[in-house]
């Protein structure tokens, strides 16, 4: 356990279509809000525009304690009200190019996001302090929040292609300050940030979800064999253990379903997630807020992004694999085990210079695509049998790991390894990475498959040199020295810098 806080925003958002099914979309609501009651608990409900044109939904909120606020997804009716044409198969179309911000110039975007605002003012006598999607693009979230001042956004969690939308290289949990120039990535300057923080969503595994296909998060529909929020022992594992860990900052998980899945999907895994943290809320383990009170918390305690961690010294299935997440303004990197196995699973830079593809164009096809800037990318540059990353050896083959800890040290993060032939400490900083040990020749041995971006590095003693997506960018060596697909140590010591890339 640790003494700091952990935060639950448990979110709910409202569509008043739902094309692909027949379906019930009021009953979600309507037992959502009686749960809350029951548990005396305050939630977030963020409409969609269509919901705020009918009058069920907004009655049915209405003289609720609840935080209402808006969910940008676009749709027929916002993008005709907002005098442009409409170009999706249905009322709601889910495919990016129609159905998000980035189908839309960046004039349009701020179109129709005045007419959503002054919407939710006709019916809620005010702008909304919140406004979440499961992408917003820099333009548009920047927009309203020098135009309409929201306090706080939320977006996806991490994934590949999932609905066909890509967000991979982020923030990985907790709260964000994102970049103007990309909203998946944080602002390396106070100047170079939008003044909003943005929290990732769903609650995402911090083990199984990186290398998994599908999805494993706190959504109560999902009740796979991989975990998932409708799974009680999954539930009980990451809220006890996975968000009870060192973290720098703060835990974070968000709560709660869209209700175009149905109260009968979510019921029983919502009522028990509910029911769970209202328990750990009155056992002071767990504060259970609203999200704009979040981003008002958020942003009267960092003026920039703060560092974070997620820290799983377990994992559901008791299959021992542990993994550690830490995130700078910076870049972010995830050590992760099994067993005896350790090594550096994923590394990527943040960088403001390197744009998100619709700062200034549009998206032309149903799926979209943003990221950041990879060093390594063990889900994807894996195949052939090679697990892609950077593997602890000396000069006599793999360091098999015995025990690890994890502790704080004010904004920076320990990690103790005890290995087969002595200790090794990994140390995370804003802006570097730092191993030590006495372990005479310690080395980090990187695997790639032949198809990976890696393939095109140049590297040299004190850099490697890449290119992704066109951006040039490099990783320097404070201490070390590249040899090879071998980083090797220098007087015990390998520290990357990341403050310039």
């Amino acid at each position: 356990m640790n003494n700091r806080p952990f935060i639950v925003n448990i979110i709910n958002f409202i569509r008043a279509v739902e094309p692909r099914l027949t379906m019930d979309l009021l009953e979600p609501v309507r037992e959502q809000l009686a749960l809350l009651k029951k548990h005396e608990l305050q939630g977030t409900f963020l409409f969609q525009y269509d919901s705020l044109l009918d009058d069920r939904f907004v009655e049915m909120l209405r003289g609720t304690p609840h935080e209402k606020g808006v969910w940008l997804e676009i749709m027929e009716p916002l993008v005709k009200d907002a005098g442009l044409p409409w170009r999706g198969r249905f009322p709601w179309d889910w495919y990016s190019h129609v159905g998000f911000s980035v189908g839309y110039t960046p004039a349009e975007r701020e179109k129709l996001i005045d007419v959503l605002m002054e919407k939710f003012r006709s019916v809620w006598g005010r702008y909304p302090a919140s406004a979440g999607s499961w992408l917003i693009d820099a333009h548009s979230l920047a927009y309203m929040a020098d135009k309409y001042h929201i306090t706080a956004s939320c977006n996806c969690k991490e994934q590949w292609g999932t609905d066909g939308y890509t967000l991979w290289g982020g923030y990985y949990n907790q709260a964000y300050y994102p970049s103007r120039t990309n909203v998946l990535a944080p602002g390396n300057r106070e100047k170079t940030q939008i003044p909003v923080p943005v929290f990732r969503m769903l609650g995402s595994d911090p083990v199984y979800q990186y290398d998994y296909g599908g999805v494993i998060t706190l959504e109560p529909v999902y009740t796979g064999p991989a975990g998932g929020g409708g799974i009680r022992p999954w539930v009980d594992w990451f809220l006890d253990e996975a968000m009870a860990g060192p973290c720098l900052s703060f835990n974070y998980a968000q709560a709660g379903q869209e209700n175009s899945f149905g109260w009968p999907a979510m019921k029983d895994g919502l009522e028990y997630q509910v029911e769970k943290l209202s328990a750990l809320a009155r056992a002071g383990k767990v504060r259970v807020e609203t999200l704009e009170a979040s981003g008002e918390w958020f942003k009267k305690q960092y003026r920039e992004t703060p560092n974070s961690a997620v820290t799983a010294l377990s994992d559901w299935k008791k299959e021992g694999r542990r993994s550690v997440w830490f995130c700078s303004k910076r870049y972010r990197v995830n050590f992760y085990s099994e067993g005896e196995e350790f090594w550096f699973r994923d590394l990527m830079l943040f960088d403001d210079r390197y744009e998100e593809r619709y700062l200034r164009d549009t998206c032309k096809i149903k799926d979209m695509t943003y990221d950041n800037l990879p060093v390594i990318d063990g889900c994807h540059w894996s195949g052939n049998g090679k697990r892609a990353g950077w593997y602890l050896r000396d000069a006599a083959g793999p360091l098999a790991v015995k025990s690890a800890a994890v502790s704080e040290e004010g904004e920076n993060l320990r990690i103790a390894l005890e290995t087969s032939r002595g200790a090794v400490e990994l140390i995370c900083r804003t802006f570097s990475l730092e191993i030590i040990s006495a372990i005479a020749e310690l080395r980090l041995v990187m695997v790639w498959d032949a198809s990976a971006e890696m393939d095109g590095a140049v590297i040299s003693p004190r850099e490697m040199r890449l290119c992704h997506e066109g951006f040039h960018y490099t990783l320097r060596l404070g201490a070390g020295n590249f040899q090879g697909r071998e980083l090797l140590s220098e007087a015990g010591r390998i520290t990357l810098d990341m403050k310039t890339t």
